[in-house]
């Protein structure tokens, strides 16, 4: 019973830190509201038991990704303006995806209302952190394989297209500027006085 009431209480703080990311006016509040979501997105997964999954999420999500948003929007002049001119334009589109959304949520929660089968308890000691690097090492080890390549190919390329020379950029050779003579830079005319008539 109290394990419900806390998915519960963490699902609505869940849903209204959703709603604050897409109807925040500030930027910077769009993205603390977003932080808020995934932390109680992760307090859920502890919940289900879904330690990895959860820890993951804080990780990578909270601490890079919402990081690098929050660098970014505090360091760039948003015009807020502009942004939300599209808005009526896009509320179909919006309100089929938020009801395929919605859809999905109810019928997962339909599991209880409806009297179907609870998926197979599991015991205190399991662990999924365990059973996911089993999975992915054993069963998919070849589906994991093919995603490193495909990212390691993915990094290469960025760095290829970054360091590749274009023909209109001009910039200084710094190995060139120290081997240069002052004599080669600096000439010393000899002229003659003039003299005042």
């Amino acid at each position: 019973m109290f394990e419900a009431a806390v998915f519960y209480a963490f699902g609505l703080i869940l849903l209204v830190s959703a709603l604050c990311v897409i109807t925040a006016r500030n930027p910077v509040h769009a993205a603390l509201s977003l932080v808020l979501a995934f932390f109680t997105a992760s307090a859920i997964w502890l919940l289900l038991r879904a330690e990895f999954l959860a820890i993951t999420l804080v990780l990578v999500y909270v601490g890079a990704v919402m990081v690098l948003f929050l660098f970014v929007v505090m360091m760039l002049d948003v015009n807020i303006e502009r942004l939300r001119e599209g808005f009526w334009r896009n509320l179909p589109a919006a309100l089929v995806i938020g009801g395929l959304m919605a859809f999905e949520m109810i019928s997962v929660l339909a599991y209880r209302v409806y009297g179907m089968p609870r998926p197979n308890e599991r015991p205190l000691s399991y662990s999924n952190t365990k059973e996911l690097g089993r999975l992915i090492y054993t069963d998919y080890v070849y589906a994991f394989e093919i995603a490193a390549v495909v990212l390691l190919v993915a990094i290469i390329a960025a760095i290829a297209l970054t360091l590749r020379r274009r023909k209109d950029t001009k910039a200084q050779d710094p190995s060139m500027q120290i081997r240069v003579r002052p004599r080669d830079r600096v000439r010393l005319v000899s002229m003659p006085a003039e003299k005042d008539d």
